[in-house]
């Protein structure tokens, strides 16, 4: 008998069964039960046969964990970890232990959704809300919302919110503080320049005679401590708004810029536990006054009561989102930074406002001794206040001082020609300042430091200005103060978690979303300090692993997706979308054509309208017939009415019903006959990755939603990532950035996200997984999504109807069932099923998209066909309930899909009235014998929410009742 061969039995494309979920006997099952002999043939009957990639990936072959591991290792130590005192919105700072491996590191947090189902996900509302009013504690605000992608799109979500409340403003100016981040200028002037403001930069004590808003920073970015009221009461007297730009650390020991009168507070959570990870992911925070929370851009969670009258958080106010509200909503932010935003909270909670008062002052101290130290080596500061950030005229000694401090592997700020900036932070030492003091000097500086901060600690803070210093109450709310020792804390984190259902419970079939496999091997590189430590600001050449590491994800994802280019600069999908038809714009300015059309289907993801209208374009809609594909007659109607005017079609592949469309390359031609471009929403590359590639069937540019088909976890609601593929005559207007300059890009492009590389450190969880699964790997994922996918369809097609399919009878990678029948017969509602699932441990399909009373089913290769028999018996189980509602035998007003979901209080109260037994209320299911996890509210009452609108913690008595 012959012996497997070494290189068999090293099994180097083991991962591949890992992450998919079925076997071959499960996979022959579930093709036998399709009526198709093998996988190939079910591609060759779903996907058009004109668009099917014929040669493999331009991939290298799978390789096992530990030697991509080990491979990602040697390009992680080619970074150089300095120590940064750069700033500019970046600071080093400690992850407690307890949050990073029990909320950082644990799938519990990182892999459930956005809490769409809130009765499931009460446990990340509850730390949302704790961030909302940390923000607004801090800020000295009224409301602020659950988390914006960083500062720089913060910052701009606030020029716009500006703009549309102060109708009666005619002026088109907004100002920028000049001593603004710069990162965060230049997000704001692209977003300004597709809006059509003007942004004029200058020092605030003279703003413009017409503006409509402003933008200050506080503390400034070179430090600066200035008091903001009488700028702001100027801008207020010209009926313009203003937006404060500010360090949640710095307000620890800063007055409020609530306080001063500010209209709108933005900034960053990074140095409240988050790695730097060269510029993200991290939570911006967007704080606002009551009067504008309905044009407040992003997420709001707020306190409602469910059927029982029990207090509970869900998101208010929905219906400001882009998903109702397409080219009319306030913003075409689909997603926030649920995973970071929690973990600032919890560094808050474990703190507590005493633990940030000590850290805050230590950083204070650091600076003061600093400051003072420098001026008795001989140099002048640039400013009289400061809170951390302290910069020093140097005149012609700036590049030696900055060799200086280089030589001994410490990170300063250059600031214009003659200054340096130096920046302290959490992790600061006293012989840090020590370091950087010899650096200045040359030598040895020969002070002593602690008597210095012996002197200053009896006079007090050096550079706050008295009427600064911060002496209103912050943080007081017993979630605050109540989890200090490490078992409390771990307590209450696990208690939140318990109440979630993530992918480590059930799978999560919702459409359109992704909901795969986050593997612990690409999430382990996420969490070391090669990754997470570097400032996205630090010279190049400390960052040779990163680029490498740019160098070689572009290269895998334009292997995956056909392009020519790709940038990784968008931090979210809905970035991806702007920063894509920002590149067509700029394509078409180039050329001298003025293009302003942007056809979209009815049936698209309401953020592409959302888009186009960010970038100045008009939106005009096809129709779809009645197979849910884009109209073509429709479409060439349109194409003939606006010709030469389409700049771009945007268009989901395969459609967002689930189907391959046969005529998508007739769709890309007839927009190329008039040289419009075709943006291809690449929502769904889970069905494409190896099968058929978008820049190779018509496809101009497409954004890349990192967070489904590459791997990257959900965290809750965030964070994702967004890159762009692009053909090569796009490749010239990616985005750029005007600090760390992205190789072959012109600052003429605009800049997309604060960091040159978005949120470079949640990159190489799909690095790892392209790595692993290697070029037949990746494909295969496809393969079987489609598999999985097309069994469930066939499955509950027995119960329910299908709505879509291709011409052959299949779907791709997703399916629509249709409820409004049975609605029309039963009275029960889509709303009705996706609570009952919770009875049975599974997180809704998406609800009423992209049509209205259906539910959208996307298992992912990931789920085995055990676990989708389980879905499929559940589905099973909810049609015999709804038939015997429609038969009379359940009242409509008290059955099993009406009243739930049901919680374990239910279940176990005294008294049991209702027309079925507690088993099938807690227990519907055989295996939830063996486990189950319990709704902790009914269902939620979200009109009481909204008309009673509270967005920050409640009492601990009513957490107590």
């Amino acid at each position: 008998m012959t012996q497997s061969t070494l290189n068999q039995l090293e099994q180097q494309d083991e991962f591949i069964g890992r992450h998919i979920g079925p076997d071959a006997e499960q996979t022959q099952a579930m093709l036998d039960t399709l009526g198709v002999s093998s996988v190939e043939d079910l591609i060759a009957k779903t996907v058009p046969a004109g668009i099917r990639k014929q040669d493999a990936l331009d991939l290298k072959d799978a390789i096992s964990e530990q030697d991509a591991l080990a491979e990602l290792r040697g390009i992680a130590q080619r970074n150089k970890i300095y120590r940064t005192f750069i700033g500019m919105g970046y600071h080093d700072t400690f992850t407690p232990n307890v949050i990073l491996r029990n909320v950082l590191e644990n799938p519990g947090w990182y892999t459930a959704y956005t809490p769409y189902q809130p009765e499931i996900a009460q446990g990340r509302l509850e730390g949302l809300l704790n961030f909302q009013q940390m923000v607004t504690d801090l800020t000295g605000m009224e409301l602020a919302n659950a988390s914006m992608l960083d500062e720089g799109t913060a910052a701009a979500e606030a020029m716009t919110l500006c703009k549309r409340q102060v109708k009666r403003n005619k002026s088109n100016v907004f100002f920028v503080d000049e001593d603004c981040h710069p990162q965060t200028i230049a997000v704001v002037k692209t977003r300004a320049e597709h809006f059509g403001f003007e942004i004029v930069v200058g020092n605030p004590e003279s703003l413009p005679e017409e503006l409509f808003g402003a933008l200050l920073q506080y503390p400034a970015s070179t430090g600066k401590v200035r008091d903001l009221t009488d700028i702001i009461a100027d801008a207020h007297g010209k009926n313009a708004l203003v937006t404060v730009a500010t360090d949640l650390m710095s307000l620890v020991a800063l007055k409020a810029p609530g306080e001063m009168g500010a209209d709108v507070v933005v900034g960053c959570n990074q140095r409240f536990g988050i790695p730097m990870g060269f510029g993200g992911p991290h939570a911006g925070f967007f704080a606002f006054r009551e009067a504008y929370k309905r044009s407040a851009p992003g997420r709001i969670i707020g306190v409602s009561i469910d059927t029982k009258g029990k207090q509970a958080l869900r998101m208010a106010m929905q219906t400001r989102e882009q998903h109702i509200r397409r080219e009319k909503a306030n913003s075409n932010i689909c997603t926030s930074q649920v995973l970071l935003a929690v973990m600032s909270a919890f560094y808050a909670c474990y703190h507590g406002p005493k633990g940030l008062r000590n850290i805050a002052s230590r950083i204070q101290r650091l600076a003061d001794i600093f400051a003072r130290g420098v001026q008795e080596s001989g140099f002048e500061l640039a400013h009289d206040s400061w809170f951390d950030t302290v910069t020093v005229n140097v005149g012609d000694q700036q590049s030696a001082i900055y060799e200086r401090a280089l030589a001994a592997e410490i990170n300063l700020r250059k600031v214009g020609e003659d200054k340096l900036g130096v920046s302290f932070h959490e992790t600061a030492k006293l012989h840090d300042v020590s370091d950087i003091l010899d650096a200045f000097k040359g030598a040895s500086h020969g002070l002593d430091l602690q008597m210095l901060d012996t002197e200053i600690a009896a006079k007090g803070p050096m550079g706050i200005p008295h009427a600064l210093q911060r002496t209103s109450d912050f943080l007081t709310h017993p979630v605050f103060n109540s989890y200090h020792s490490e078992t409390e804390m771990l307590r209450y984190l696990k208690r939140l978690e318990s109440r979630d259902i993530a992918l480590n419970h059930s799978m999560i079939p919702l459409g359109s979303c992704t909901m795969k496999l986050n593997a612990t091997a690409e999430m382990i590189p996420v969490t070391w300090p090669e990754f997470g430590r570097l400032h996205p600001f630090a010279p190049a050449g400390q960052t040779e692993g990163y680029q490498a590491l740019f160098e070689s994800l572009q290269q895998m994802l334009e292997a995956c997706t056909g392009y020519d280019a790709v940038s990784l600069q968008p931090n979210a999908g809905s970035q991806g979308e702007y920063a894509g038809l920002v590149a067509i714009k700029k394509y078409f300015e180039s050329r001298g054509e003025q293009r302003n059309i942007c056809l979209i289907p009815a049936s698209a993801h309401g953020t592409n309208p959302a888009s186009a209208m960010m970038v100045g374009m008009k939106v005009v809609v096809t129709a779809c017939d009645n197979m849910g594909n884009v109209d073509i007659d429709d479409l060439k109607a349109k194409v003939a009415e606006h010709g030469e005017n389409i700049a771009a079609l945007m268009v989901t592949y395969p459609s967002t019903h689930g189907v391959f469309e046969e005529g998508i390359t007739e769709i890309c031609d007839l927009i190329h006959s008039v040289g419009g471009q075709v943006y291809i929403d690449g929502a769904n590359m889970n069905a494409l990755v190896g099968v058929a590639a978008p820049g190779k069937f018509g496809g101009d540019v497409s954004h890349l939603n990192l967070h489904k088909t590459f791997c990257i976890p959900h965290g809750g609601g965030g964070p994702g990532m967004g890159p762009i593929g692009v053909g090569e005559h796009l490749k010239p207007f990616l985005p750029a950035h005007p600090v760390t300059p992205v190789p072959g890009t012109d600052m003429a492009n605009g800049t997309i996200s604060a960091a040159g590389w978005g949120s470079a450190s949640i990159l190489p969880i799909s690095w790892m997984y392209i790595r692993m699964m290697g070029k037949t790997g990746m494909k295969q994922a496809t393969e079987m999504a489609m598999v999985n996918a097309n069994y469930v369809a066939k499955k509950l097609s027995e119960h329910y109807k299908v709505l879509y399919t291709g011409k052959n009878g299949f779907v791709a990678h997703e399916c629509l069932i249709d409820l409004r029948p049975l609605k029309e017969t039963s009275g029960v509602t889509e709303e009705d099923i996706a609570k009952r699932l919770m009875d049975f441990g599974f997180h809704s399909p998406t609800m009423s998209f992209p049509v209205a009373g259906t539910l959208m089913i996307e298992p992912t290769e990931s789920e085995s066909k055990e676990e989708l028999d389980r879905f499929i018996e559940t589905m099973a189980i909810i049609r015999n309930e709804i038939a015997e509602v429609e038969a009379g035998n359940y009242p409509a007003e008290d059955n099993p899909l009406h009243n739930a979901p049901h919680t374990l209080d239910d279940v176990m109260s005294d008294e049991w009235s209702h027309a079925y037994s507690r088993d099938v209320a807690g227990r519907p299911a055989s295996w939830l014998k063996h486990h189950k996890v319990w709704p902790s509210v009914n269902r939620i009452d979200n009109v009481y929410g909204d008309r009673n609108l509270i967005c920050s913690c409640p009492s601990i008595e009513e957490y107590m009742e």
